[in-house]
Parts: C-alpha cells; structure tokens; sequence
C-alpha cells in the first residue's frame, strides 16, 4: 500500500513542480516587457540660445538705440523641475516651473579715421539680458525610456537692453507679463539620466514708456539642450 501511494506522489509532483517553477519564471519577464511610466519628477538642466531680435525698429527706439547697436543672438541657461502626477490614456499630465535666463553682448570694431571724416556714427557695445521664471502645466507622451512633451505656463519676465552709456533706465528693471510655450523630447541613456533638448516661445508684454517710446510687445525664441536626471 505504501509502494503505490509513493509511486503515486512520483506521479503527481513533478508536474506540479514543473507548473510552479515556470509561473515563477514567467513574473520576471511580464514585469520586463511592461516598459516604466513616466516619472515621478524629473529636472532638466539645459544651455540655451536665444535668438533676440535684430531687426526690431519699436525695440531699438524704445532704448534709444540704432538697429547695428542690437547684440543679437548669445547664450544662456534653462533650468526645470516637473512632477508626474496623472496619467490618462497616452497622456501623462505634469506640473513643475522653470528658470530661464540668457544673454548677449556686442562689441563693434572701433571706426576708421575715414569713417569719422564721413560723418558716420559709431555703434556703440551694448549688452541683452533676459530673465524668466514661470510654472508650467506640460502633456507628456511616450514611457519611462522616453518621452516627448508640450508645455507652457505663465510667469514674469525682466528684458533689459543696455548701449554703452545708458546705465540703470527704467524699462532694464519692468517685470513683464510673459506666457512662455513649446515643447521637447527626453532620451534615458540610463536608468536615471537623459538627454534632453527644448524649444521655446517667450511672448512678453509691452514694457513702460519713460525718456523714450514703449517697448514693443515681442516674442522670443529660446533653444535649449543638455541633460535631465529623475
């Protein structure tokens, strides 16, 4: 009697063994597959370029400057912080804010005896800063490996235009209403690290009117790129 209910355990187990150890093995690899949500936080710290305007005659005027006097294009550095709270469908819905702050200089070549005979008026150096920091509301596409994003919020802005000469004028210190909007894409090369690139738009309002006439509602083209750590 004890030789066939042991021949009969023989029977049993080894299949039953055989079903555990592959449900076991099968969790591993159903939890690969799954790819990582986006989140929960990720900070991004970018260099930048913006491209300030060069052919803006409101903006000249408004500092008392001549157009050749606007330094143009120079660099700058972007730096957010965005949480992933909510996810719905495709999207993933994130909070954060973001600083942004750059700047430009020019320094034209001094002019020739010839020049100043002529009558013609030297350019004088002048240097461009501008300063944002604002919170974002962003729509966020892709996994955990990668994602890309649109985002945008609404903050203040200090745009300061400063020629040689003409230090500490009014409208240099004005915060300004700015909506800043666009969007980028993260790549994780790591675990915890990406690289990451973004462009944006900076709509700033009006500044005030002082010795000169009011600066002009512009809209500033910032692109940025560096790494992003979660």
């Amino acid at each position: 009697m004890m030789s066939a209910m042991h021949r009969v355990r023989l029977r049993v187990f080894p299949p039953v063994l055989a079903m555990l150890m592959v449900s076991l093995a099968a969790r591993p690899v159903h939890a690969q597959d799954a790819p990582p949500r986006i989140g929960p936080f990720v900070v991004d710290l970018h260099g930048t370029i913006p491209r300030f305007p060069t052919d803006d005659v409101l903006l000249a005027q408004s500092r008392g400057m001549a157009l050749a006097e606007l330094p143009g294009s120079g660099l700058g550095l972007q730096v957010g912080v965005h949480l992933y709270l909510l996810r719905w469908r495709t999207v993933t819905f994130g909070v954060g804010g973001e600083l942004a702050a750059s700047r430009a200089r020019q320094t034209p070549a001094a002019l020739s005896a010839e020049a100043i005979v002529a009558g013609i008026q030297p350019v004088r150096p002048a240097e461009e800063r501008f300063t944002s920091i604002a919170p974002q509301l962003s729509f966020n596409f892709g996994t955990g490996h990668g994602w890309s994003y649109l985002s945008g919020g609404m903050g203040q802005s200090i745009w300061s235009i400063v020629p040689e000469g003409q230090e500490d004028y009014p409208p240099d210190t004005d915060r300004l209403k700015t909506i800043n909007y666009g969007g980028g894409a993260r790549w994780f090369i790591k675990a915890h690290l990406a690289f990451s690139f973004d462009v944006r738009f900076y709509a700033i309002n009006p500044g005030s009117a002082y010795t000169f006439s009011q600066s002009p509602r512009t809209r500033l083209l910032v692109v940025g790129a560096g790494v992003s750590v979660k």
